[in-house]
């Protein structure tokens, strides 16, 4: 019987070994399901629950099934998500016990979003960690029986941001699961698990989306007109979470200010390229400022792809600065600063000094060239 992975775009490796361990009833206790943010895996891993259950329940019976598991309700799915850490919290707490009313509605609103859209990634204010309450829940979650179902899915979205007592505690509940209990781990850092829960796990790849896929996601499942859904997917490095990023400031604008500060910075006019991207400065905003280094990365990839006569460009726009640039500066090594470049993206979320960032970004696009003005 073939399985009807409706609404998961892209990840057929994916999609085609879930399904025949399905078909095979030989289903590992715990998935480990890895890939860069924002490419489906969540969704996934719903769809998965779905299928699995309605594989062995009667089409008649699976209705009322099928809404609670896409309701993400219990007792079929226990979905455990990072939280903010409640006032007199102790290790006796659930993980949202001693959350105020106003974190308890936001919980709620996120939730309600992410069950109306699966592509959308859930964020709560001082959600950084998953705590080891919530954990703990799962002995609860799982300790009691339910003979009309078959299987029940523990989902640990972003599950590299337990500490090293939430992995201990999960630890313990993956060497004995009872049967018909499935964990599925879910998260772009792999590396961030202890070796002894990434061994429990049966491990599956996630890839980067088409831009044909995140295109389709944005029209469909965020209703961003396609237009400018084409116009974004080539920036958004086959991420979800990269497009809605780029939606949510303004693609538009910042593509121009991508321009704008290149051509500063590479005019070494220090002052006007600090000041472009200033209001990201002044808000300490580390996703716009991280989303403009991706920008600029693209646009000097673009550069190598339009000396060497490769089309793609996805600044195509622009074409002409390319041949100024490339007319005046034909020997100019980039690579070595892409690979800067990357460096102080990956250093973002460090709690990095931003100013201290943006002007080393600019003296680093800056040592490119001595020329004045770029057209």
């Amino acid at each position: 019987m073939e399985l009807a992975w409706n609404g998961i775009y892209g990840q057929e490796h994916a999609k085609e070994l879930l399904s025949k361990l399905i078909s095979s009833s030989n289903i590992p206790h715990a998935f480990l399901f890895k890939g860069i943010a924002g490419c489906g895996k969540d969704y996934t891993a719903f769809k998965f629950a779905e299928l699995i259950n309605s594989h062995f329940i009667g089409a008649e019976s699976f209705q009322k099934v099928k809404n609670q598991i896409l309701n993400l309700s219990e007792p079929y799915i226990k979905f455990i998500i990072p939280l903010p850490r409640g006032k007199n919290e102790n290790e006796s707490s659930t993980g949202i016990e001693k959350l105020s009313n106003d974190e308890i509605q936001i919980l709620r609103d996120q939730i309600e979003k992410k069950i109306q859209n699966p592509y959308y990634k859930i964020s709560i204010p001082k959600a950084n960690n998953i705590k080891v309450t919530s954990i703990r829940d799962i002995r609860k979650f799982i300790s009691f029986s339910y003979a009309d179902i078959k299987y029940r899915f523990i989902i640990i979205s972003d599950a590299h941001l337990m500490n090293e007592e939430a992995q201990n505690a999960l630890l313990k509940n993956l060497e004995e699961p009872p049967p018909g209990i499935i964990f599925v781990l879910i998260t772009p850092y792999p590396d961030s698990l202890r070796e002894t829960i990434i061994s429990r796990c049966w491990a599956i790849n996630f890839h980067p989306l088409s831009n044909v896929d995140l295109t389709n996601i944005l029209v469909n499942n965020f209703q961003v007109e396609e237009t400018l859904s084409r116009e974004i997917a080539p920036f958004a490095g086959g991420s979800v979470l990269n497009a809605a990023n780029l939606i949510e400031n303004d693609f538009k604008n910042l593509l121009e200010k991508t321009i704008s500060f290149l051509r500063y910075a590479l005019g070494r006019k220090f002052n006007s390229a600090y000041e472009e991207i200033s209001p990201y400065l002044s808000e300490n905003d580390s996703d716009s400022i991280k989303l403009l280094i991706q920008m600029v990365i693209i646009w000097l990839n673009d550069l190598q792809k339009f000396r060497i006569g490769y089309g793609n460009l996805y600044f195509f726009k622009y074409e002409e600065t390319f041949s100024k640039f490339n007319k005046g500066f034909p020997s100019v090594e980039i690579n070595s600063l892409v690979k800067k470049l990357n460096y102080l993206s990956s250093i973002i979320s460090n709690n990095v000094n931003l100013n201290v960032l943006a002007l080393n970004m600019i003296f680093d696009i800056a040592n490119l060239t001595s020329v004045n003005r770029i057209g």
